[in-house]
């Protein structure tokens, strides 16, 4: 099991450093860069969205059933573009910001990448929950419990689901679809 797990982290570690080269060697102009940037905010939010409302929505059902896939592209309609204009304006600047008060440019992409995806996490999470609590919950003068409480359910999905599936499995596509 243990070499399992260094052997995914070798790989993904590689595949890292290869896309960090590519990416910021210069071959590409800056409008390219920019347009990578939209498509893979876009790929990552409609995933990781996606796959949140499912999660909430079998937690209101009190399970898993086929129906959660279908009934989640309902809220997926609104809760997509809100997640990207707020991913893509506002919480990946922060969390850029917050990643380089604890990281170098000069360590290793790995752990830029995940420093990265942890402060996206801890800021957006907050946010997205409060939306879906507003829209999708009514709470009543019960807002901010049932918000802390949305947030609670969120979180460790929201991280685990991030780091270690939606997050790689974005990147790698994106670098078979444009590197």
């Amino acid at each position: 099991m243990v070499l399992l797990a260094f052997a995914f982290w070798y790989i993904l570690e590689t595949s890292l450093i290869e896309q960090h080269k590519k990416f910021y060697s210069g071959g590409e102009n800056i409008c390219q860069k920019q347009n990578s940037k939209i498509l893979y905010s876009l790929y990552s939010c409609v995933l990781m969205v996606y796959a949140m409302i499912c999660y909430n929505i079998a937690l209101n059902m009190g399970g898993m059933s086929n129906q959660v896939f279908l009934l989640s592209f309902h809220e997926l309609i609104i809760m997509w573009p809100v997640a990207f204009i707020l991913e893509y304006f506002f919480v990946d600047k922060l969390a850029h910001y917050f990643t380089f008060k604890v990281v170098t440019p000069k360590d290793r992409p790995f752990f830029i990448t995940l420093a990265i995806s942890f402060y996206i996490i801890c800021i957006i999470c907050p946010i997205m929950s409060l939306i879906a609590t507003i829209l999708f919950k009514t709470p009543g003068v019960q807002i901010i419990s049932v918000w802390f409480m949305t947030i609670l359910f969120n979180f460790p999905m929201a991280f685990f689901w991030q780091i270690c599936y939606c997050g790689p499995f974005v990147r790698w596509i994106f670098g078979k679809l444009f590197h």
